[in-house]
């Protein structure tokens, strides 16, 4: 793993709440408005897993800041939200990517939103188009689940999220409070390099949750079914000759792209 102190910190109730009730209203906000806005990042994970949520508090894993999914046919409109939620715009990196992020800061609050457009592109890419949809206020679990594990340089923060997400939701062929796998197996098969990345973490996350005391012994047995199930229906699924030639390369060549922090 990377620097696993990233987004690990021990963190009061005070300060979590802060950031709960900052997201609620800038949904709301979006809600009224018509804005299509989905939560994805350490509080999506938080709202989806109302079970075990309380295990970002337990292990440290803290809120740094808020992140959104949205279509870029918007963006004009969530600037305008933002900024009378009392938000200054970063117009560098919106320039400067091209329009597909933005990040808003809001003074003296020390509140950071991120919103991605169309696609999460860090190591791999994860697009939203026409999946923002399926579920809300989050993106939908199998994206929730490939958001962590496209991270080539994984962090705890990303491990904790990963296992709460395993213990909460059963796995599937659907979306509907189920990690559609079929889905994730699909797109698996289409990108050797996100097979690569999402596998190798899986296994990480697997190893690394036996070494948790806040979780029991059927909780870690738990994570390891699932990551189990994952991981063989992601190797199980029928690749095409493109591939299974990539495949015959492997380790040699680099499968993924470097990320600049912004």
């Amino acid at each position: 793993m990377s620097n696993s102190s990233i987004g690990m910190s021990q963190q009061d109730q005070s300060e979590r709440e802060k950031f709960e009730n900052e997201l609620q209203m800038i949904l709301k906000a979006s809600d009224d408005a018509g804005i299509l806005m989905r939560v994805i990042g350490s509080l999506a994970f938080q709202m989806h897993c109302p079970q075990f949520g309380y295990l970002q508090a337990a292990m440290g894993r803290a809120y740094t800041d808020i992140d959104f999914a949205g279509y870029k046919r918007q963006n004009k409109q969530i600037s305008e939200i933002m900024a009378k939620m009392g938000y200054a715009e970063n117009r560098e990196v919106f320039i400067s990517t091209e329009g597909e992020r933005a990040i808003f800061d809001k003074p003296g609050t020390g509140l950071h939103v991120d919103v991605f457009y169309e696609k999460l592109d860090f190591c791999h890419t994860i697009y939203w188009k026409d999946r923002l949809e399926v579920d809300s206020p989050t993106i939908p679990l199998t994206e929730l689940l490939l958001e962590k594990m496209q991270i080539v340089q994984i962090n705890e923060k990303d491990i904790i999220d990963t296992i709460m997400l395993l213990l909460e939701h059963p796995l599937g062929d659907t979306d509907r409070e189920t990690i559609n796998v079929k889905l994730a197996a699909q797109l698996c098969a289409n990108d050797w390099g996100l097979w690569r990345t999402a596998t190798m973490n899986l296994e990480k996350v697997k190893q690394l949750a036996q070494h948790y005391p806040q979780l029991t012994p059927e909780q870690k047995s738990k994570v390891e079914s699932q990551v189990n199930e994952v991981v063989a229906r992601l190797n199980n699924e029928p690749k095409p000759l493109a591939w299974r030639i990539r495949d015959r390369v492997g380790d040699r060549v680099k499968w993924y792209k470097d990320v600049d922090e912004v």
